[in-house]
């Protein structure tokens, strides 16, 4: 199954927001936008996003603020959207690590073009840099999609195998309900949640019933602890 990557809108535009929330989700992307830094900063405690589309000039908090101080924590791309006349706001922007900038107005297709860019860049990078997750005397191999424990394979079903990759990806960081759900990784139902979590501790954990690599976080969700 292909992923649906997250992408926050930040904009105090409503129009802009609006149109962009349409225009992605049309173009496959799971959308959620906010009209302030401070909102973005809510957003970002709650979910793990693969980019950020931020507008550097809003009331409170700047975009440039709000980059910056997410670059220090976090590897997740952001694209700026900037005034015709905020060459200093772009050349800020780079030399705190953004990966792009789109001037206002922009066409919605240049903005969905610079984005499938920037995830594909960022996609074959983790890649590259992250083949191998391991936790305890497991390794799971991301591109092979195997399992292994001392040399041995364990047998994963499809779908415990998207539900290991996908938080292997995101190891270290808790993945909520709604997220995993909205992106076809688990069921929507509660119960069938659990049964699938359960499974998947019966194949990697000593004592499922106390995890030690697939934990839960009360009101974040799911975790993997790697080494």
């Amino acid at each position: 199954m292909e992923k649906r990557f997250h992408i926050l809108v930040v904009d105090d535009d409503k129009r802009i927001r609006d149109l962009l929330t349409r225009y992605l989700s049309e173009n496959g992307f799971w959308v959620t936008s906010t009209a302030s830094s401070a909102e973005a900063r809510k957003q970002l405690n709650n979910f793990i996003y693969d980019l950020i589309v931020l507008d550097v000039m809003m009331p409170g908090e700047s975009g440039i603020s709000l980059a910056q101080s997410l670059k220090k924590v976090s590897s997740v791309p952001i694209l700026l959207l900037t005034a015709m006349a905020e060459s200093d706001d772009r050349i800020a922007g780079f030399e705190i690590g953004v990966d792009d900038y789109l001037t206002k107005p922009f066409e919605p297709k240049e903005l969905v073009f610079r984005i499938k860019n920037i995830l594909k860049r960022n996609v074959s990078s983790q890649n590259k840099a992250r083949r191998e997750i391991k936790f305890g005397q497991y390794c799971f191999d991301i591109n092979k999609e195997t399992l292994n424990i001392d040399g041995k394979n364990v047998y994963l079903t499809t779908s415990e195998i998207n539900l290991l990759k996908y938080l292997a990806n995101h190891s270290g960081k808790p993945v909520s309900r709604e997220e995993l759900s909205q992106k076809g990784i688990l069921p929507k139902n509660a119960r069938s949640i659990d049964v699938k979590i359960a499974r998947l501790r019966q194949k990697i954990e000593v004592s499922p019933k106390k995890p030690i690599y697939l934990q839960t976080i009360r009101n974040k969700g799911y975790i993997l602890r790697t080494d």
